[in-house]
């Protein structure tokens, strides 16, 4: 069964917030979860100015032990928490050993001034 870490979206129209859940992958947004691992409200607090997040750490760790892989929004919130490295920002593109020298050709010969 593969399991995703993703948010079951709640509250009422314009004013929504998230429960953090560990789901079958093949589930509806909202379906019953296999387990509930924290809330996130994307609004900010009036008073506060901070937008309030709630994790249970050991539980995350548990399902991301086991491989339950979690979609952009949540991974970008367990990188924030620590709980996951940061992306690289520009990752690496592999290419095979022909790519590769035809495009170090390609820029030698530009790299040449015309005559």
């Amino acid at each position: 069964m593969a399991v995703r870490i993703r948010f079951a979206r709640h509250g009422v129209r314009n004013n929504p917030f998230f429960h953090i859940v560990a789901i079958n992958a093949r589930k509806k947004r909202d379906g019953k979860p296999l387990e509930k691992l924290g809330t996130y409200s994307p609004h900010p607090n009036i008073k506060e100015g901070a937008k309030h997040i709630t994790l249970d750490f050991a539980r995350t760790k548990y399902w991301l032990g086991v491989g339950a892989q979690p979609t952009d929004g949540v991974r970008f919130l367990l990188e924030r928490a620590g709980l996951l490295p940061p992306r690289p920002l520009h990752p690496k593109v592999k290419r095979s050993p022909a790519a590769a020298a035809a495009a170090a050709a390609a820029s030698s010969a530009e790299s040449q001034p015309k005559a």
